[in-house]
């Protein structure tokens, strides 16, 4: 199937493109798929999984995606308010151009931050949890400056903006050991879903708890 560029701007993390193939769109990032709109399944069990295990408060999603996300934090009772934070200002655009998602991020129950989350996060209050899907995975970083997030400095950072009981669910493309034991040795046991993608191996979702 053919793509059509619908946009194309030079991002906070470099070239950012939006297509569009048949019905669906993609977000594609120097060169590097990044998300499409065509499942999402991972992305609403990352939220869902995460607002089942938190207590009831404010959830942060890192990273607005094509919408996925959001939508799945607003359809939980658990969740009072969703904030997203979106450091390139073309995917929130795109999200109301492009992808319909302009009632959603007009939710009063949704704040929009444009901002890196890095040095946004150690300022912004405590969160009953936090939902990570602003890289390919630990491993897989956007960009270098993003690798920091998954060591220990990360990791305290997280654990000091999560309430007591509060819960981190971090999205995966594959399988990030060398992360898994950084998150077990800061926050105890993890779990780790799977889910199936129609090729290659399935994502996954690092889940972990604030300790009371």
């Amino acid at each position: 199937m053919i793509s059509q560029v619908l946009a194309r701007v030079d991002g906070v993390c470099g070239e950012l493109v939006l297509r569009r193939a048949g019905r669906h769109h993609e977000i594609i990032a120097n060169g590097v798929f990044l998300m499409d709109t065509r499942n999402g399944e991972s992305e609403r069990l990352m939220v869902r999984a995460a607002a089942e295990r938190m207590p009831p408060g404010r959830l942060l999603v890192g990273g607005l995606g094509v919408g996925f996300s959001l939508r799945e934090a607003l359809a939980h009772p658990s969740v009072d308010e969703v904030v997203v934070v979106e450091r390139e200002p073309a995917v929130i655009e795109w999200n109301t151009v492009y992808l319909g998602n302009g009632p959603v991020l007009a939710d009063p129950r949704v704040r929009v931050v444009r901002d890196d989350l890095l040095t946004w996060l150690p300022t912004a209050g405590r969160f009953s949890a936090l939902c990570l899907d602003i890289d390919n995975g630990p491993e897989w970083t956007v960009d270098d400056g993003n690798a920091a997030l998954y060591g220990p400095a990360g990791l305290d950072m997280i654990a000091d903006a999560l309430v007591p009981g509060g819960v981190l669910a971090v999205w995966s493309a594959g399988k990030a050991p060398a992360f898994v034991t950084a998150l077990t040795e800061r926050f105890g046991p993890v779990e780790t879903l799977e889910i199936p993608v129609p090729r290659g191996e399935p994502d996954l979702v690092f889940l972990a708890k604030s300790q009371a």
